[in-house]
């Protein structure tokens, strides 16, 4: 049984979006691989579901019970007053994957979600060479990267003369949601020759409905996320392109930045990581890649 003078310096905890997601699962593996490196304990926590308000309880714990810094995505103007609340007791606020830069926070790390929307915005109007009638599948109209991600890409292709969104639709991050309302999209606007997904699993959904409807090869589609479905999906040519995000990059990185903070040394506001695209053409070398990280 380990003494108290065996266990590791630093506490953290660690608060997730959905413990039942293959990115979020990325983000922990990265944090938890830190435990090997440093000498930390990374308590790893989120919904199993989506839930900002379960979030919200488990940083509410993560406060009471004094650990030594805290990691959470901050989804919503909600998180401010308990990052304060963590800031105001001595315990170190690193946003990851969605920032709250009006917060005490120390400094957040993730993708820069308006510029990952301008670059699935460049990306469709050089895939559709500029022609395209776009619905849009977000996962979630409250939640602060979905709505940059929106944000990013109309600024983009709305200023292209041959390209015009004609719908937005909420999928509440399932692909569930996400199949219905393409499928409904589709089927009231038969128009429609593209489809952005700016959820993970929002690209499953809008492959699911496009290929009921046997619409899948007139139908030019872009998602977030390289998770293995969706990466099947790019081979199988039903989705074209992929947003890749570095989520196993964040949690690692984030536990570093925080052991920084606590020894006083000096850390930037914000740390991005990269976003890339992926298509059929460098999936192998893409898939290649990814086998090398750690």
């Amino acid at each position: 049984m380990p003494t108290e003078s065996s266990l590791p310096t630093y506490h953290f905890a660690l608060i997730g979006e959905e413990m039942d997601h293959d990115y979020w699962r990325l983000v922990g593996e990265g944090a938890k691989d830190t435990e090997a490196q440093y000498d930390v304990l990374v308590e790893y926590g989120g919904p199993r579901r989506s839930n900002p308000e379960e979030q919200l309880k488990l940083l509410d714990i993560a406060i009471k019970s004094k650990v030594d810094g805290i990691m959470v995505q901050a989804l919503n103007d909600d998180f401010l007053p308990m990052i304060e609340k963590a800031v105001n007791q001595g315990i170190p606020v690193i946003t990851i994957d969605t920032d709250a830069p009006e917060s005490p926070r120390s400094a957040y790390i993730g993708t820069d979600n308006y510029a990952a929307g301008q670059l699935a915005g460049r990306t469709l109007v050089e895939d559709t060479e500029g022609e395209a009638t776009v619905g849009i599948i977000t996962g979630s109209f409250d939640n602060a990267h979905h709505r940059l991600r929106v944000e990013g890409f109309q600024d983009v292709v709305e200023g292209e003369e041959g390209i015009e969104i004609v719908a937005i639709e909420e999928s509440n991050i399932t692909r569930v949601v996400a199949e219905e309302k393409a499928y409904t999209m589709l089927n009231e606007k038969p128009d429609i020759t593209a489809l952005y997904g700016t959820s993970a699993l929002d690209g499953i959904g809008m492959a699911a409905a496009a290929e009921s409807l046997e619409m899948v090869e007139d139908l030019y589609m872009i998602n977030f996320d390289t998770l293995e479905e969706n990466l099947q999906l790019v081979e199988q040519e039903k989705i074209d392109a992929l947003i890749d995000q570095k989520p196993y990059e964040m949690g690692y990185r984030s536990v570093e930045l925080m052991l920084d903070i606590l020894k006083g040394q000096p850390v930037q506001d914000v740390y991005h990581t990269e976003a890339s695209i992926v298509h059929k053409e460098n999936i192998d070398q893409y898939k290649a890649q990814a086998s090398e990280v750690p």
